[in-house]
């Protein structure tokens, strides 16, 4: 699978583009940073209670004021645990918030994007960013964030304690700080890209899991378990092989970091001695601020490598929301009729059906070829167009162009007379009954599936859909009828049984524009011939356009077209077809031979 380039952007640049996300929640983050600076305010008084404790209490030999000492600091642990609870209750519901809106984002986003975009990036690709990069962006605006206040205002406020206290060994505490700078300067490029290479070969890793399960019956078929297992292995490898990598360098990170902040203690160790002979309380104090110093700076260095770690799930967020689609409306347009989540369907124009194909050229996104060239065509309100042609001829091409899944490179497809760019996808969709040779159904029922076709539609309309497509019988058969469970992605119906489930939910939505793509390539020859009879029926008053592979279910077609190397070479009536002797002619004649043959077969 093809997949975007990665981008290259400096450290932590991407995280302004989280911002907008946070925006909803700033009451709750203002309240967790207030918590979090009102409770590094508690822990930096702690030591000064210790130094009080020792210097007047201890050296002194009274207990003078021990009541009232105690008092206060009860009062001061139990005002931690109140603002400790709000900061985590905060920071927990800014969490899933951010998780639920970048998650939203990131599948409204895709709902907008053309076949191209899935056609070259895999379902366990897309799949780690809304799912793993959301869950780490979450996280870092909540908890990290949260935990970024407390550390790095302890360490602020435990300097400027100490350099009130003692400014010259305050200082030479501090002298250490440049060194962690260096040395992170010197780690930050080499996590990055491992990191990155780390969360693309996670995305591989989904995409094996999917294709195992998706794939199952296929794999057992085809007696492939050993194959697929050593592929994922493989995988699996080579993710152990760069984590193992990077978790070295991580390693070798804190462990340097870790060193050098250590030198902190060891130079109070070494000269606050004389503090000690002279006042016990500050020095304790001054030893605590500076044991306190070691926990955030040892944050600091993991939130670095986490914060590198999490600018690449960032940078690939980004970059989904950022993807373009290949077929867009225009503002104009937009601004008219409405988007996909906002129609405006009081301006829409009722659609006839008058389909025109004007001086197009076409080739797809990713290809070189042009598939037409300077191809006209009208389609009137009403006919019956086929499109024929060997597997793998082409033959969706025309109405890819027709339903907007693609643009044409140059020219017009024009519905009802104007530009179908002139008006909204949605629009033009609403007008359009899709049945696919492979058939799709939702988790969920029978009925929320044929739902999808009508929100509206009766029981009676319903049971009219089922019957016109010989479907009634295979609700009739299930336990709970139009309320029975389909499973997901339609697995608990056989595939001929999804596609007159399909079937009906098309006739549902009584489309002006009816597209059957291969529809009774999954169905048995009986039911075939139902459906056949029905078809007869329902592409009265519709234009229907039928990709066929069954030449004896096209030969009434008002308009035949005949599809070879994705270009159409032919196109005429079945009669005019079959007397020009030409590509028609020999696969007709081939088909019918073989079916001829099969049928004499099976009489013996």
């Amino acid at each position: 699978m093809k997949r975007d380039n990665e981008k290259r952007s400096l450290p932590f640049f991407g995280i302004g583009k989280v911002l907008p996300f946070m925006k909803k929640f700033r009451g709750l983050v203002a309240a967790m940073v207030a918590c979090g600076l009102l409770s590094t305010g508690i822990d930096l008084l702690i030591p000064q209670f210790q130094r009080y404790a020792l210097n007047h209490f201890i050296a002194k030999g009274t207990l003078d004021g021990l009541p009232l000492f105690i008092a206060v600091y009860v009062v001061v642990v139990f005002l931690t645990g109140v603002v400790n609870y709000i900061s985590c209750n905060n920071a927990m519901k800014v969490e899933v918030g951010v998780n639920r809106d970048l998650r939203n984002a990131a599948f409204r986003h895709l709902q907008t994007l053309s076949f191209s975009y899935f056609n070259q990036n895999s379902v366990g690709y897309i799949h780690a960013r809304v799912i793993s990069d959301t869950s780490r962006i979450g996280s870092l605006v909540s908890w990290s964030l949260m935990d970024s206040v407390w550390h790095l205002s302890y360490l602020i406020g435990a300097v400027l304690v100490m350099l009130a206290v003692n400014a010259r060994l305050a200082l030479l505490v501090i002298a250490i700080l440049p060194l962690l700078v260096v040395l992170f300067s010197v780690f930050q490029t080499k996590l990055i890209r491992v990191n990155r290479e780390v969360r693309e070969l996670n995305s591989q890793i989904t995409s094996d899991f999917n294709e195992g399960i998706t794939g199952a019956k296929t794999i057992k078929a085809l007696v492939i378990e050993d194959k697929m297992a050593r592929d994922f292995l493989k995988d699996t490898g080579a993710i152990r092989r760069r984590s193992v990598h990077a978790a070295h360098l991580r390693g070798l990170f804190a462990a340097t970091m870790n060193m050098a902040s250590s030198l902190a203690l060891a130079v109070v160790l070494w000269r606050g001695g004389y503090i000690a002979a002279s006042e016990v309380g500050t020095f304790s104090m001054f030893m605590s601020y500076a044991q306190g110093m070691m926990e955030p700076v040892r944050w600091i260095i993991d939130a670095i490598s986490e914060l590198i770690t999490t600018q690449v799930n960032i940078e690939r967020f980004s970059r989904l929301l950022e993807t373009t689609s290949d077929v867009a409306d225009t503002p104009e347009v937009i601004a008219k009729y409405g988007d996909a989540f906002h129609p405006k369907r009081e301006n829409w124009e009722p659609i006839r059906g008058d389909i025109e194909f004007r001086d197009v050229d076409f080739k797809y996104p990713d290809g070189d070829e042009y598939v037409l060239e300077n191809f006209s065509l009208k389609i009137p309100f009403g006919s019956n167009i086929a499109i024929v042609g060997e597997t793998g001829a082409g033959k969706s091409t025309l109405v890819n162009l027709v339903c907007r899944f693609f643009e044409p490179t140059r020219g017009q497809v024009l519905i009802d007379g104007r530009d179908a760019r002139e008006r909204s996808q949605l629009w033009l969709h609403s007008a359009i009954g899709y049945v696919l040779q492979t058939p799709h159904l939702f988790s969920g029922t029978v009925r929320e599936n044929l739902l999808y076709g009508n929100p509206d539609a009766t029981e009676e309309e319903i049971r009219r859909a089922l019957a016109l497509v010989s479907a009634q019988e295979v609700v009739d058969r299930m336990d709970k009828g139009l309320d029975s469970d389909v499973g997901e992605g339609g697995d608990m119906l056989s595939t001929g049984e999804k596609q007159l489930i399909s079937f009906a939910r098309a006739i549902l939505a009584d489309p002006r524009i009816l597209v059957l793509d291969e529809a009774t390539a999954s169905v048995d020859t009986l039911t075939e011939q139902k459906i056949q009879s029905a078809i007869e029926t329902i592409i009265k008053g519709r234009t229907s356009l039928v990709i066929a592979h069954r030449l004896s279910t096209v030969r009434h077609a008002d308009l035949i077209l005949v599809v070879r190397d994705g270009k159409i070479i032919e196109q005429g009536r079945h009669e005019e077809l079959i007397a020009a002797r030409g590509h028609y002619y020999n696969l007709y004649t081939r088909q019918y031979e073989d079916e001829a043959t099969s049928s004499l077969f099976s009489a013996g």
